[in-house]
């Protein structure tokens, strides 16, 4: 008796994973950068391999048949299985090469970025870092999928699935525009005026932390004409500076920005409020060599800028 034994590749595997995450053979064709002839091609040729009809072409977006529905779980398995192998591979090479895919939260991209991409990319030129500036929940949603493999944000978030290590405690500051206030050096959380503080979209953990730090949500004045709901902290510094504003910024905004007047930065009197920046990987995460370079990286830069302040954690909403 003959036993039946189809020859699937983990390329064929690749095309339906990517098909049945887009529904799209076009956009699937994006993904695994191949024609979309070749991409149709290859998944035709598969499923007359196993004999069995893995995607109904009619719907809009293309969805899974039963028999697709029964084995893409399978197919996903074995095509992280490959991945953690040739990860396994890359982790034993003594040259450092690779892709190692990282999100980064905004609040915190554009001040830590500059500081570390010219020299990582110099001294790695064999890895491919792929890095996206997306928020906390995007990052725990992609890590889960594996479409990243760290994410750089606000610790903690207390998540069974994750593994955390903290990288540096980072202070807030006080950026206030009006300038030489009383000719202080450092703030009180309590002085600060809630009619002129301009925060980030609620969809971000610093402005929930700022929401913490100053218990700003019942003494708002909302009495404005304005309201202006936006996901970026140079958008928010602008703002603060044409209207006159107040807000709280982490201490690394406040570094080497062309675009801050240092005459309005204020610390704050302790206890001085801080986020806990650091790595969030999925627990089978294996490209630890490469996660090395990148914390070794990053604390070199950071420290110098940092200090030793005693600080007090603020957790973020999550």
């Amino acid at each position: 008796m003959r036993v039946f034994t189809p020859s699937i590749s983990i390329t064929q595997i690749a095309y339906v994973i990517a098909l049945h995450k887009t529904g799209s053979f076009s956009a699937a064709a994006d993904i695994c950068s191949v024609t979309q002839s070749t991409l149709s091609t290859m998944v035709k040729k598969l499923e007359s391999q196993i004999n069995l009809p893995l995607f109904d072409r009619k719907t809009k977006p293309i969805k899974l048949t039963e028999e697709g529905q029964a084995l893409i779980n399978q197919f996903t398995v074995i095509h992280n299985e490959f991945e953690n192998l040739i990860d396994i591979v890359q982790e034993t090479n003594e040259e450092f090469f690779g892709t190692i895919k990282i999100g980064i939260i905004p609040t915190l991209a554009p001040f830590l970025l500059p500081l570390i991409l010219p020299k990582i990319l110099k001294k790695y030129p064999k890895v491919d870092f792929r890095i996206h500036e997306i928020t906390t929940h995007e990052i725990i949603s992609r890590l889960k999928l594996r479409e990243l493999d760290v994410g750089v944000l606000s610790l903690p978030i207390k998540d069974d699935a994750l593994s955390e290590k903290s990288l540096f405690k980072e202070d807030f500051h006080v950026y206030d525009t009006r300038g030489n206030v009383s000719s202080k050096k450092k703030y009180q959380i309590s002085e600060i005026d809630v009619s002129r503080l301009w925060l980030l979209e609620e969809s971000h953990c610093l402005s929930s932390q700022i929401g913490q730090i100053c218990h700003l949500k019942k003494k708002q004045n909302l009495h404005s004409n304005l309201i202006f709901n936006s996901g970026s902290i140079l958008s928010l510094i602008e703002l603060v500076h044409i209207n006159q504003g107040i807000t709280l910024l982490p201490r690394l905004a406040t570094v080497n920005s062309i675009i801050l007047n240092p005459s309005f930065v204020y610390q704050i009197k302790n206890p001085v409020p801080a986020r806990d920046i650091g790595f969030v990987t999925i627990k089978s995460f294996l490209k630890k060599r490469l996660l090395t370079i990148l914390e070794k990286e990053i604390m070199d830069a950071v420290k110098p800028l940092i200090g030793n302040r005693k600080r007090h954690i603020v957790e973020p909403f999550i």
